[in-house]
């Protein structure tokens, strides 16, 4: 063999062991490239993949996940600001590590068991009525957004008291039936007066229905677009101050945060029960939308603080009121449970020594226009209690109607009733009052459990996330995969998927 025929022999040999070198690079480097696209794919279809592409320095840095889904950008930095959280909640006389615990360890148990109970799980509300404001349109995406009523012929004209559990709704759930018989029984030795915070057209009998909470949850209903926008626009634009919680003027600025504080609540019972897939009717939570509404506006979460501790004293002063309502369904055995249990709520000693004043009202309506403040307050506030009429969608309604209802009612506890002692002023509750204050402190109770739950997956994942990129592809080890693959939340799961695939 020639030297020249060698010499090329052996520069195709170098030339094959520098492609057997490179082949397994280009594997990692389509790998690499098939799991970015697979990200922004799911991104662009799973809401809920949002916040991981967000919060991980990997995909942030090829331009995955940086909008919030209006064409606007965002900083990831309101999730850890979740956690600095020191001090007193402002405009109260709480902080925010023993508003936690107390929640955590007492309250927020206590509440779940109380609207469950027969008393407090049927409101009544007028739900069809018209818009005050401008025509409606009555729309809405998914069936979720109807309220179960059950039919008429379900309903014995013998029945007393509550419902027994062989009847069903049409949802076939014993829990469903509406207790239709309230009206003439349970609400006797109710006062009906007027709340003035409130615009109240729930008094009068005509087009009232009752409506079993328990079936018809707050969660996400597809009621979106111009209709909803409308709605909160109203709310803020027109019966909000443009200063917000900025205002120098305390009492504007309370009204403005019990209004924001009530929104991410709302925000948060939608991402915390959100249609992940509607083809398959899978229910869980929407990590994306907790993170765009809530959790990257700590301002937003300082005011779900206050806004709680704001509905809990009011629960508190009414303790005397409260302790002693007649809370009689006709099931003798669980009406006095109910008891038991609003007494166990407002006279928790453990309360009273960690937060025995959770927001001073003294402090309000002390200048010298005092008076006509609180009457332009209130006139905003029925505005807004009146906007409810306007929402498209019945579910929505429902709920908006109670907990607007509910804040009406601390309203008109804090700022009716002078002193400390409720009974040393004559205090009237309507029936449908106590039961909107109530679900409405257990509704922000579970929203501030809901905001930690998924902030602590959250950033769970997120130290995945960062693990994965930090070291080109340090992909977690087995035990890691396994450890993340319990996580309980779909879009946990769904993030893992993409990685297994690799």
């Amino acid at each position: 063999m020639s030297a020249e025929a060698s010499e090329q022999i052996e520069g195709e040999e170098e030339k094959r062991r520098k492609r057997q070198g490179w082949a397994p690079w280009k594997r990692i480097l389509v790998a690499t490239l098939v799991l970015l696209l697979s990200v922004g794919v799911a991104y662009q279809q799973r809401p809920q993949l949002r916040w991981f592409a967000q919060q991980s320095p990997l995909l942030r840095g090829i331009g995955i996940g940086v909008g919030r889904g209006d064409g606007s950008t965002s900083s990831s930095c309101g999730c850890q600001g979740l956690n600095e959280f020191q001090g007193v909640v402002e405009d109260c006389c709480c902080d925010y590590a023993t508003v936690d615990s107390l929640n955590k360890e007492f309250l927020h148990g206590i509440l779940q068991k109380l609207v469950k109970t027969p008393f407090f799980r049927y409101f009544k509300v007028r739900l069809w009525c018209d818009c005050p404001f401008w025509p409606d349109d009555g729309m809405c995406r998914l069936r979720d957004c109807s309220v179960c009523e059950c039919p008429e012929n379900e309903f014995p004209a013998t029945l007393k008291g509550l419902a027994s559990d062989h009847l069903t709704c049409q949802e076939g759930k014993p829990q469903g039936v509406v207790d239709r018989t309230l009206d003439a029984q349970a609400f006797q030795g109710w006062t009906e007066s007027d709340n003035p915070w409130t615009y109240d057209d729930e008094t009068e009998n005509g087009d009232i229905t009752y409506v079993n909470l328990l079936l018809n949850p707050e969660k996400y209903t597809g009621y979106t677009g111009v209709s909803a926008q409308q709605i909160w626009e109203a709310v803020y634009n027109q019966n909000c101050f443009k200063d917000g919680e900025r205002d120098t003027c305390a009492e504007r600025r309370v009204f403005y945060r019990l209004i924001s504080g009530l929104h991410t609540s709302i925000s948060a019972h939608i991402a915390g029960d959100y249609l992940l897939d509607e083809t398959t009717a899978k229910w869980g939570k929407n990590y994306g939308i907790m993170h765009d509404r809530v959790l990257m506006h700590p301002e937003r979460v300082q005011n779900l603080y206050f806004t709680f501790l704001f509905v809990l004293r009011a629960v508190t002063k009414a303790e005397a009121y409260l302790s002693q309502a007649e809370y009689s369904t006709g099931n003798g055995a669980e009406d006095q449970e109910t008891q038991e249990l609003v007494r166990r709520l407002v006279n928790c000693q453990r309360l009273r020594t960690a937060c025995p004043i959770p927001f001073d009202e003294a402090q309000m309506w002390r200048g010298s226009d005092g008076a006509e403040l609180k009457q332009q307050l209130q006139n905003h506030f029925r505005n807004i209690s009146a906007l409810m009429d306007c929402v498209g969608c019945e579910k929505c309604r429902l709920w908006g109607k109670l907990q607007i209802l509910g804040l009406g009612t601390a309203l008109k506890i804090l700022f009716s009733v002078e002193g400390q002692d409720s009974s040393a002023h004559k205090l009237d509750l309507q029936r449908n009052e106590v039961i909107a204050l109530v679900n409405l402190l257990s509704r922000l109770s579970e929203s501030l459990e809901l905001v930690h739950e998924m902030a602590h997956v959250a950033k769970h994942s997120n130290s995945l996330l960062t693990r994965v990129s930090s070291g080109g592809l340090g992909l977690p080890n087995e035990s890691k995969s396994k450890w993340f693959l319990q996580e309980e939340d779909e879009s946990v799961r769904s993030l893992h998927s993409l990685f297994d695939g690799m």
